[in-house]
């Protein structure tokens, strides 16, 4: 028979321990119902880049994650909200420097800092590709240039997924460079600008080599002039670099895109989510799907590598803002 002091001392101990239980459930990381946020529309690269990983992610971490779409102002509407979000983790957003850096840089409107936010892993890179409609009457940059440098040509139009987007900057660039006067026609996406530009409805864009773009390029729906890289692309070998152009001697552009937090989330819960992506990119599915698409899984590094990487990106494409003297609107 137990003694009154053994029954007592068991009755506290079945009482302590669902509590202790509890509050090292409450520290547990993720806690929760997680969004990843795409600041695009819906079928856009970034949006396949966010639902190639977002399943992985999800099954890693162990609890359930959707993606969230929201475009507008270049980007920076989803960065804006992200940054609202409660910074415990539980709000990712699939983001690049075009929303990150270039957007605060080119609007106005944008009240946020890179620094606001975290890079918690690097998902991909790729090279920007020079496209344009398959009925204009050029099929490369030189010939592009003779075109509209006879008498009464009409001005060309570029389209962009925003004011300070890379996609802008690089067409100011290509601009400035080679001496033609162009339109700017800004979009919410790259979605809808892809269909413009199918459709006729623009001329040419600078985007990333990736997600739909290369299947536009094979099946002829669009018309690729040249990549802005050193070398061709393994896709599209036969594709001439920009650089080759006398005119655009050193026209060289690449984009990343990464998974990024607001700068307040606890590191505990940073280098989760670090180790959750590093292991999602191992998934031969997702590399297959990734490199199949025109992009180069990204490289394998920890917070304090892509902190010092992040640092240094914010400083790279601050200056080709001011190359092109970009003024907020």
């Amino acid at each position: 028979m137990l003694h009154r002091r053994q029954i007592l001392q068991a009755l506290l101990g079945a009482t302590a321990g669902p509590a202790v239980l509890g509050a090292h459930a409450a520290d547990a990381f993720p806690a929760k119902l997680m969004t990843m946020i795409v600041p695009y529309p819906a079928g856009g690269p970034s949006d396949f880049i966010a639902r190639q990983i977002q399943p992985e992610l999800s099954r890693l971490l162990g609890q359930q994650m959707i993606v969230e779409n929201i475009g507008g102002v270049g980007g920076a509407l989803g960065i804006q909200k992200a940054i609202a979000a409660p910074p415990d983790g539980h709000t990712l957003t699939m983001a690049s420097p075009m929303e990150l850096v270039l957007a605060p840089l080119g609007l106005s409107a944008v009240k946020f800092k890179p620094e606001d936010m975290r890079l918690v892993a690097l998902l991909v890179t790729t090279t920007m590709v020079m496209l344009a409609r398959k009925d204009l009457p050029a099929s490369s940059v030189d010939e592009l240039v003779a075109m509209e440098k006879k008498p009464g040509a009409k001005e060309l139009s570029f389209g962009s997924v925003g004011p300070g987007s890379l996609y802008h900057l690089v067409a100011e660039k290509f601009s400035q460079q080679t001496g033609l006067k162009m339109l700017h026609v800004p979009y919410k996406g790259a979605a809808p600008l892809i269909t413009d530009l199918m459709g006729g409805q623009i001329d040419i864009v600078f985007m990333p080599l990736s997600g739909p773009v290369p299947g536009l390029i094979k099946e002829g729906k669009v018309k690729a002039f040249g990549v802005a890289s050193k070398a061709p692309h393994p896709l599209f070998p036969n594709l001439p670099t920009l650089t080759s152009t006398q005119a655009l001697e050193g026209f060289e552009f690449d984009l990343w895109a990464g998974l990024q937090v607001p700068r307040g989330v606890p590191d505990a819960a940073v280098e989760a989510l670090n180790k959750a992506a590093l292991q999602a990119l191992q998934n031969p599915d997702i590399r297959k799907a990734y490199e199949g698409t025109g992009n180069v899984v990204g490289k394998p590094m920890n917070p304090a590598e892509l902190q010092r990487f992040y640092t240094a990106e914010i400083a790279r494409y601050t200056a080709i803002a001011t190359s092109v003297n970009l003024q907020p609107q």
